[in-house]
């Protein structure tokens, strides 16, 4: 016994700071010796391996170790194990039940809110998994344990991302990381470094998104977290995505997406399928990203994803023909009425805006890409705003912002016309013509050809001389 309960304490250090594959193994072997004399302990032992399981991703680990009798054979313990086993096997039909049975007895110990919380989470119900979240850290907070605050935060956090609530998230991420690096919990450190980086590819800020992202895959690859890692690097790709560099996006999103043994996290790739479909259509990569609406819309489905109903008519908008993706843009928007939520539902207001401008349709488009501006200025998109203002421009509306913008260039740049002055600076960000031309909604040969007036009105003979020019004159 005494053997069963130090076996449960060094399993439980190692998924705090550990390779979560070995945390697995020890915690097994803490309920194979704890089974009988102390069956409360065991299921402690059980379902600290299933979280060690789930951060790497591991579904089969996940499924082994929900195996075998449990000591809460009636309570939110059992339920809870009730109803992840057939989610895991995909029969959501057969998880709802028992996972909404856990969020409504939760009571006010930490363990059974926090999987109040995840139950909450893998149902969609956001409010309930903020809500168990934060009476959670509460109580934490009250025993002044720093271990639990921080895994309080980390569903805290996630919870606000899902809402689409980023400014909250990153202040929760902020605390985590400060929490659990005092608690000596490296590996829910690196959660919220990558939460800090997903919330931080909204604004658009690289060296932030970088720096965070960064952190957070030295100890999920050192430590096999996939859901970390799956996390940080789709942070990077929404940044890319939102900078206007839609190959990139495409390239980074692509293995953790598609199907193949270097897919994603199972919880989490799917929230990452409308950047990889918006970047793969932008990139020129219709199959792809028709490879993974299937998934997507079964995943929308299941109601597991408030926003996800909206997500996936946006996606079946950029892969329409033109006679109806008008319509499931409108469908989307639609949607996101319901969802709430300012990020996504400008995201669909942009690429309806410029699909818009492409057919001449420009009043229209105007009304779109206006509305989307205001939708990032709200939430503090800044690169979307940004790209947002590019395509008013575009469409022969400067506004405000964006005319303060062009005034700002000096020198030389000042001559240049504003589609002469977004293509010139894509180049000088080292974007190739083809990139530039993704980006814009243009063809190769406009790029081509505006960017030979660049260097005859600007009078350099180079890319490099471009890129020296801009960043002397025009950032």
């Amino acid at each position: 016994m005494d053997r069963g309960r130090a076996e449960l304490t060094r399993g439980r250090v190692q998924l705090g700071d550990g390779p979560v594959d070995d945390a697995r193994e020890t915690l097994l072997l803490a309920v194979s010796l704890l089974a009988a004399e102390e069956p409360e302990q065991a299921e402690a032992a059980r379902l600290a391996a299933v979280d060690a399981a789930w951060a790497a991703g591991d579904l089969a680990g996940c499924l082994k170790a929900l195996d075998g009798p449990g000591a809460d054979r009636s309570g939110a313990t059992a339920d809870y194990r009730a109803g992840m086993r057939p989610l895991l096997e995909q029969r959501p039909d057969r998880a709802a039940g028992p996972l909404r049975r856990v969020m409504v007895h939760a009571d006010y110990r930490p363990e059974h809110l926090l999987r109040c919380a995840v139950a909450a989470l893998l149902l969609g119900d956001v409010v309930v998994a903020r809500r168990a979240g934060a009476r959670a850290l509460a109580v934490a907070r009250d025993r002044d344990s720093a271990a639990l605050q921080s895994r309080a935060l980390e569903y805290l956090a996630y919870a606000e991302l899902r809402a689409g609530r980023h400014a909250q998230a990153r202040a929760h991420a902020e605390e985590g990381v400060r929490t659990a690096r005092r608690a000596g919990r490296g590996n829910t450190a690196a959660h919220h470094q990558a939460m800090l980086a997903l919330a931080a590819s909204l604004v658009g800020d690289r060296a932030t998104v970088t720096a965070h992202a960064a952190a957070a895959l030295t100890t999920a690859r050192r430590h096999g977290l996939a859901q970390a890692a799956t996390l940080a690097e789709w942070a990077v790709a929404r940044t890319d995505l939102g900078c206007g560099r839609p190959l990139d996006a495409a390239d980074r999103l692509g293995p953790l997406v598609l199907p193949g043994v270097r897919r994603g996290h199972f919880a989490v790739w799917m929230l990452a399928v409308p950047c990889f479909v918006e970047a793969a259509v932008l990139a020129g990569r219709l199959a792809e990203a028709r490879a993974v609406v299937a998934d997507f819309a079964r995943w929308a489905e299941f109601g597991a994803d408030p926003h996800a109903p909206a997500q996936l008519a946006r996606c079946r908008a950029l892969l329409a023909p033109a006679d109806r993706a008008d319509g499931l843009y409108l469908r989307a928007l639609a949607r996101h009425d319901a969802a709430g939520g300012d990020f996504e539902r400008a995201r669909t207001e942009l690429l309806h805006g410029k699909w818009l401008r492409r057919r001449r349709r420009l009043r229209e488009a105007r009304a779109r890409l206006g509305a989307a501006l205001v939708g990032f200025e709200r939430c503090g998109a800044r690169a979307w705003a940004e790209q947002t203002r590019g395509e008013l421009r575009a469409n022969g509306v400067a506004g405000q912002q964006g005319a303060g913008a062009e005034r700002r260039v000096g020198g030389e740049l000042a001559r240049l016309t504003p589609q002469q002055l977004r293509i010139a600076r894509h180049v000088a960000e080292g974007a190739t013509n083809r990139e530039v031309a993704l980006s814009l909604a243009v063809s190769t040969r406009t790029v081509d050809y505006h960017l030979r007036k660049v260097f005859a009105t600007l009078g350099v003979r180079s890319r490099m001389e471009l890129a020296r020019m801009v960043d002397q004159q025009g950032r």
